[in-house]
């Protein structure tokens, strides 16, 4: 069964930011298994990050502005807690 974790933030991270928070979701063992993770989050420069990421692939661009930062998670047997740590 998927579930899936979200949250809003107004937490800024750069492109190399989401990069390596990216990374880390492949530890299964950690975060659990996430088969997608998508989100638009605010730069520190006023740009903005948009992300997507599936295994073995993700995408880290540049994007319109929205009004605040969503990250969204789904897969299965996610770790909350170690997620809410890894985007916090």
């Amino acid at each position: 069964m998927f579930i899936s974790w979200g949250k809003e933030t107004a937490k800024k991270y750069t492109q190399d930011d989401i990069k390596a928070i990216l990374s880390a979701l492949s530890d299964s063992e950690k975060y659990g298994m996430v088969l997608r993770a998508k989100g638009i989050v605010p730069a520190p420069d006023g740009t903005w990050v948009h992300f997507d990421f599936v295994p073995e692939e993700s995408d880290v661009r540049s994007g319109s502005a929205d009004y605040t930062g969503r990250i969204c998670v789904i897969g299965s047997k996610l770790n909350e807690s170690e997620l809410e740590k890894l985007f916090g």
